[in-house]
Formats: structure tokens, sequence, C-alpha cells
């Protein structure tokens, strides 16, 4: 089928496409800046049409020829109006589909219980929904309420308030009963929705498995986080604007994203059905615990790159992309440092295979020794390891208190911290070429456990000018004077 798909640049259209692609399908995009869509990996097998969902002309062109559309945009709540934008949207939309004898519209929308005193957030998306049952082309509405992945707005809220805060003063939305569902769930059912049959023109309530208040979900993610559990007081006073100010203080969410997540809270949110998945023939479906699993998993299982570095799709829609907002993903801190180097890729590589032990660290040595000591104060290795060779190194070597994690001989060789911290870090280095120059690159990575992991980062920040700083410099300055002193292994 040819499909056409609207905020593509989204979290679930970013990853809706690649599904829509291994099932088959000629996949369409509609984005009003065709250039934010460059980055994602699935550009190249993707027509992209520029347009914009209020503009007739461009809908009918992006709508041609398509045998099902999907609607996913959102204005998330954002500014006065915006719901009656929505609305307009949604109704230009169903008109240029009926137009263009699209055979099926399917829209992801928002679980609610109840037809009163919704948010307005909630609200909205009801009325998009309705627009698109009451139009001639045969709709399928899918409505979900907190969907578990990382970069889902919602998840990314809970992560965020679960790792930092350790005692929680909260509204009376915690007791709220909410039935998440996991994101490779959503997709599944997105993608299947458009084999309904052409009678079919209804609402789907989707869900997983569980059934769980906020404050439950909040604990559950701890335990799989490894955290201890969390005190939660609730405070009937805390208004939902109030509380999104607390959560924009405490998280790195955007307020104008919380707001409406937090205001819809108020609202019970629990299927009243599961017919989706008994027309399409039903399916095992992701619990809390496995969803936030998959989710989490990448940082647990220390890979940084396919979070911070990856150019390719990920393994499971649970899992980051490198075009998810900086705040999704959980908290990764980052010191990176990069010079032009005066030796060649050969000689700067030495310098870092040869790190550690005898040679030291290249920076601050009382430092790096302060450091050691400390962390055999607290039952940590320290510095006593040293090396098992002078010059090489491989994967799985001790290196002081690190261990090599990688090593691409010659390219990259990332170091993993076995000393006593509230988190798992990293030290990277990679030897780069660009125009004939030989430069230097490290990073120094931090995924903070818990409140006290973000304090640590905070509270040694200040030192990594020198630290780090001086390291770069001397890793460059070493490779320089190995030149120039035409030493050979």
């Amino acid at each position: 089928m040819r499909v056409l798909v609207t905020g593509a640049t989204g979290y679930i259209g970013g990853r809706l496409v690649p599904e829509l692609l291994r099932a088959g399908h000629e996949v369409r995009c509609l984005a009003r800046t065709p250039g934010k869509l460059r980055d994602f990996p699935w550009r190249a097998q993707v027509t992209v049409v520029q347009g914009d969902v209020l503009d007739t002309a461009s809908l009918r062109t992006a709508l041609a020829d398509v045998d099902g559309a999907y609607y996913l945009v959102h204005a998330m709540g954002a500014g006065r109006g915006f719901a009656q934008r929505d609305r307009e949207a949604a109704e230009c939309f169903a008109a240029a589909a009926e137009w263009a004898g699209v055979g099926r519209i399917v829209y992801l929308g928002g679980l609610n219980r109840q037809d009163r005193d919704l948010s307005d957030h909630l609200s909205s998306r009801a009325e998009v929904g309705d627009v698109f049952l009451e139009s001639r082309v045969p709709a399928a509405v899918l409505r979900a309420a907190v969907i578990l992945g990382s970069g889902s707005a919602s998840f990314e809220m809970l992560r965020h308030l679960t790792e930092r805060l350790p005692v929680m003063t909260t509204p009376r939305w915690v007791s709220t009963r909410v039935q998440p569902i996991a994101v490779r769930d959503v997709l599944r059912l997105l993608v299947a929705s458009m084999r309904l049959s052409a009678e079919t023109d209804r609402t789907f309530d989707i869900g997983g498995p569980d059934v769980l208040t906020y404050a439950q979900m909040v604990q559950r993610f701890a335990r799989l986080a490894g955290l201890r559990p969390r005190l939660i007081v609730p405070v009937p006073v805390l208004t939902p604007g109030l509380s999104s100010l607390w959560v924009g203080l405490v998280t790195p969410v955007p307020g104008a994203v919380a707001r409406p997540l937090i205001e819809s809270l108020r609202n019970e949110a629990t299927c009243g059905e599961n017919d989706l998945a008994d027309l399409l023939g039903d399916y095992d479906r992701l619990g809390f615990d496995q969803a936030v699993e998959l989710a989490i998993r990448r940082v647990r299982e220390a890979e940084v790159d396919t979070r911070w570095s990856s150019a390719g799709w990920p393994e499971a829609p649970s899992e980051p992309l490198p075009t998810d907002p900086d705040w999704s993903g959980g908290s990764l801190y980052v010191d990176e440092r990069e010079r032009d180097v005066a030796a060649s890729s050969l000689e700067l590589w030495r310098v870092i295979e040869g790190i550690g032990g005898e040679r030291g660290w290249y920076s601050w040595p009382l430092a790096w020794s302060v450091r050691g000591l400390l962390d055999r104060f607290v039952g940590g290795v320290g510095l006593r390891r040293g090396r098992r060779h002078p010059a090489r190194l491989r994967t799985g070597d001790s290196v002081d208190f690190w261990r090599v994690e990688e090593i691409e001989r010659g390219a990259l060789l990332r170091l993993r911290a076995e000393m006593r911290l509230p988190g798992r870090a990293w030290l990277e280095m990679r030897v780069l070429v660009r125009d004939g120059v030989v430069r230097y690159r490290q990073r120094a990575l931090f995924h903070p456990r818990g409140l006290l992991g973000h304090l640590y980062w905070w509270s040694v920040r200040p030192f990594h000018g020198v630290v780090f700083g001086s390291m770069a410099r001397n890793i460059a300055a070493a490779a320089g004077r190995s030149a120039g002193s035409g030493e050979v292994e």
C-alpha cells in the first residue's frame, strides 16, 4: 500500500515510518519543513512532500494516489486557540482525503473514560477524532494513555521525576488510574489498522495489560532502575499550572509539554474495550515492567553509542533515536573536547593506547591520585590495578579504575569507569582525520543514578576544565612531541 504519514518528525511518526517500511508499504511524508527529516535514518527510503495540514492545495498533492493516511499532528495544547487550529487542520485533512479518494484515515488520540470535565488537551484530541469519524473516509481512531518508550514525553516525565526526586510532594493526580501501553504495541496496532475492513469506522481503546496509578508507576520504575523506593506525599493545593512549573524546575521536560500532560492526568485513562486486538488477531502485549526494561536497557548495558551517536534504526521502537529531543532518553552529562594535533594519526593513537598506569592520565596528577584514594576509601579499586601491558590494550583490560569497553585500533578507545560512583561513567578517546588534519576528540560521559548522581556531577563539574581540559591539551602535545622526536615503536 501507498500510505501518507503526517507528523513524521514527531515521537510516534518518526518510529512509525520504519515499521511501515518493514511491512512493505510505500511511504510518503508530509512536512512543513522537509529539512527536519534530513537526519532520520529512513529518509532516503521515503518520498517527502512539502506542505501544511491547514493548506488544502498541499494536502491534495500529498494525498493523491494514497491508499491510506496517518494523522499524527498535535499542538500539545500550546498557545491560545490551539484547539480551534487543531479542529480546522483535521477538517482540512478529512476534506482533502475525501477529495483524493483515500481508503482509510488512522488517527492516534488520547484515552479517557469520561465525556465531561476533560482537560483542554484531551478535549481537543477527542474533537479531532470526531472530525474524522464524521467524514466520509473510514477512520480508525486509536486512543492511548501513557506511552512507554524512550522519547515519549509522558514516559520522560515519569523517568526524570523518579530519577531526580527521592521525595516528592505531588498533587492528587498521582492517584489517578492509568493503563499505559508500550510504544512497540502502539506501532504494531497503528500499522495493522490500515488493513481493517472498509466498514470499520470507529474509536478503539488501546492499552497494556497493567492498570496502575501514577504513584505505582513511579515506584515500579524506581525498582526497575535500581533506585530506592520513592516517598510520595500528595499535596492537594498543587494546581496543574503549579505542577507544570514544578516539573519544569526539577526535570528537563519543557513546561509547555509537561502542562497538558499533567492536566490530562486528572482524568482516568483506562480501556473500556480491547476490540482492536480482537479484530486484528490477539497479540501478546508488553506489561509495564517489560516496556520500561526495554526503554532503559541501553544505559544499563552501557551501550552509549546507540543512544547518543547512532545513525541507524534502533533495534526496538522503545529505544531512543538520535532525532529525539535533548531531554529524552534519560539524563546523560557530557564533557567534550577536541583539538588539532601536529602529529600523524598513528602517533596520536600510540599516546591514547598507552594512557594510564605508569604514564598517568596527562592531566592534574594530584587530582587523579586523590580520586583514586577516595575510591579505595569507599571500597573501590582505586588506581592500584595499573595496566596489563605498558603499550597495548585489548577489550576487557583494566586500566587503573577503568575497564576497556571497546577498542577500534587506531581510531577509538572507550573506557568504562569501575570506581564507586552514583551512576555510570565512560571516557572516550577518538582519532579523527579531516581534510588531512589529525584531530583528537575526547568525551567524558556520566549517566547519573538518582538525585545523588546529579549532585555528584554538578559538584565535580567545576574541576572538569582543569582535569579534562588539560588532559586533551597534554595528549595532543605528547603526540606532537613524539612526532618531533621521530620516535617509533
